[in-house]
């Protein structure tokens, strides 16, 4: 490592990734309490990957996330309003209510609209980084998909346009051991499921400890440079675990209990509050103080939805077919 980010800097990484986490744990509760239509993929103990990847990205540089969108949508800039509200179908939702939890985004901040289907943004993503290169663009694009993607035919047909193209795009696995729930384990045999096949592409690639958001932004600073240069794309396998199970109705049965008390143990926003105690950037009481903060500031949205009106019904029939001339 060079070494710790500014105190600004580390404080303003500690705030957005508690500001996730503080989000998503709201979310978990009101879908159990039956307040909260439709379900959720949850991406509790990944915060470190989101904030780590995006947090130096310009407004006009994209992402492209995956069916588990939350904390890279916020890590992004997407609004916790407009995030809220979009979670309860209202009209001043990101995507107008009509999206859920899997399609959330908004393109004015460069958050890509979230899609479902497993790999799909992968070359979704090339084709905005081709986009920016034949414009003369300097624009980076980041692309998150999860290990299960490395498998899809997405994966490595992309990856082979991307490498000989050299377009601006960082390819970034979250690699939380599971796709779904069957492990990696059983549908791959390299150990760096994403990094071992990039050189096959000739894009150079790193694997890095997910859950520590300093080692995160450091591969994602090299990453993101490369690309703007003109140097093409890069492969960063983040290793990492989601705490919850793949949505809001798996209870984990199929992970062993050992496994997850180690990664549990290794909580990214838990370990970088320590690190920031540690490195005198803030005091615990201080670190209360923002926590608390955050916390009311997700019960006002709250209240905020629940509060805000639904879309028109004839919003429902908008943006199906083409209506332009």
């Amino acid at each position: 490592m060079s070494g710790f980010p500014s105190n600004e800097k580390a404080l303003g990484m500690y705030k957005k990734m508690y500001e996730i986490r503080s989000y998503e744990e709201k979310i978990y509760y009101l879908f159990l309490e039956g307040i909260m239509p439709g379900t959720i993929h949850q991406s509790h103990g990944q915060e470190a990957c989101a904030v780590g990847m995006l947090y130096d990205l310009r407004k006009s540089d994209w992402m492209a996330t995956t069916h588990r969108p939350a904390g890279h949508d916020l890590a992004k800039g997407v609004s916790l309003r407009s995030m809220m509200c979009e979670m309860f179908g209202k009209a001043e939702g990101c995507d107008g209510g009509v999206g859920g939890a899997m399609h959330t985004g908004d393109i004015s901040v460069g958050a890509m609209v979230a899609n479902a289907i497993v790999g799909a943004d992968i070359p979704i993503a090339a084709g905005a980084a081709l986009a920016f290169k034949m414009r003369g663009e300097d624009n980076v694009v980041v692309c998150f998909f999860g290990d299960g993607a490395t498998n899809e035919g997405s994966y490595h047909e992309t990856l082979n346009a991307a490498g000989l193209w050299k377009l601006p795009v960082v390819f970034v696995c979250e690699n939380n051991l599971y796709s779904a729930t069957t492990s990696i384990k059983l549908t791959c045999i390299q150990e760096n499921v994403a990094a071992d096949r990039a050189s096959v592409y000739g894009i150079p690639s790193e694997v890095v400890d997910g859950n520590d958001v300093v080692a995160v932004n450091e591969a994602a600073t090299r990453a993101i440079a490369r690309a703007r240069s003109g140097e093409g794309p890069t492969v960063l396998e983040l290793k990492t675990y989601r705490h919850g199970g793949h949505s809001r109705n798996d209870a984990c049965g199929y992970r062993p209990k050992e496994e997850e008390e180690e990664w549990f143990s290794r909580d990214p926003v838990k370990l970088f509050r320590a690190r920031l105690i540690e490195n005198g950037v803030a005091t615990d009481e201080e670190l209360e103080q923002i926590e608390t903060s955050i916390d009311d500031l997700v019960e006002e949205e709250v209240e905020y939805a629940e509060n805000a009106p639904f879309p028109p019904l004839d919003a429902a029939v908008k943006n199906v077919y083409w209506e332009g001339e």
